[in-house]
C-alpha cells in the first residue's frame, strides 16, 4: 500500500546515496547504444574534422572502442556503396550523420536520411548505397566489436537470425 507515511519511512530516495545504481560508464542494452549513436550525432565537433571522402573506396575511421564495442564512421561519396554482406555475429546501430543512404535487404529497399537509425540484429544482411549526387556521412556502433563483414546474396526473408550468446535487438 502505498501513502504519504510510506514515504515518510523510507525518505529520500536521493539521499541515500548506496541505494542508486552506479551509472554505467558503457553502454550494455539495445537502447543505451542507440543513446551513444544519438550522443556521437548530436556532438559533430568530435568527428566532423575526421571526415574524408575517397572516389575510389570507401573511407572509414574507427573512431571508438569499449568494452565489447567499437564505433565506426564512413564517409560515402555518390555512387559507393557496400556491397550485399553481414556481420557475423554483431549488432549494429547505424546512423546518418550527413546526406541519405539507400538501404537494401531481402525485404525491400528504404531511404535513410541525416538522424534516422537503423539497429539489426546478428545475422542481418544488407547493401547499403549513396544513390544521391550528395556526400553521405554514417556512424555504425557494433557490438560485439566487428570481426567479419562476410559478403551475402540479398536473399528474400533471410535476413535475421540471432546468435546465441550475443546482443539482440
Amino acid at each position: 500500500m502505498n501513502s504519504d507515511s510510506d514515504l515518510q519511512i523510507a525518505g529520500d530516495i536521493l539521499e541515500v546515496p548506496h541505494l542508486l545504481q552506479t551509472p554505467r560508464e558503457h553502454p550494455a542494452t539495445v537502447a543505451e547504444f542507440v543513446g551513444l549513436a544519438r550522443s556521437l550525432a548530436a556532438d559533430r565537433s568530435s568527428w566532423e574534422h575526421l571526415v574524408r571522402y575517397d572516389a575510389t573506396t570507401r573511407w572509414y575511421h574507427r573512431l571508438r572502442t569499449g568494452p565489447g564495442y567499437e564505433v565506426w564512421l564512413l564517409s560515402w561519396v555518390p555512387g559507393q556503396g557496400s556491397g550485399p554482406h553481414g556481420h557475423g555475429p554483431s549488432s549494429g546501430v547505424m546512423t546518418v550523420l550527413d546526406g541519405t543512404l539507400t538501404e537494401r535487404t531481402g525485404r525491400g529497399t528504404r531511404t535513410v536520411t541525416a538522424g534516422t537509425e537503423q539497429v539489426f540484429p546478428p545475422g542481418y544482411v544488407h547493401e547499403v548505397v549513396n544513390d544521391t549526387l550528395e556526400s553521405a556521412v554514417s556512424l555504425h556502433v557494433y557490438y560485439p566489436g566487428l570481426t567479419e563483414m562476410p559478403m551475402r546474396p540479398l536473399a528474400p526473408h533471410c535476413e535475421a537470425r540471432p546468435v546465441p550468446g550475443t546482443l539482440t535487438v
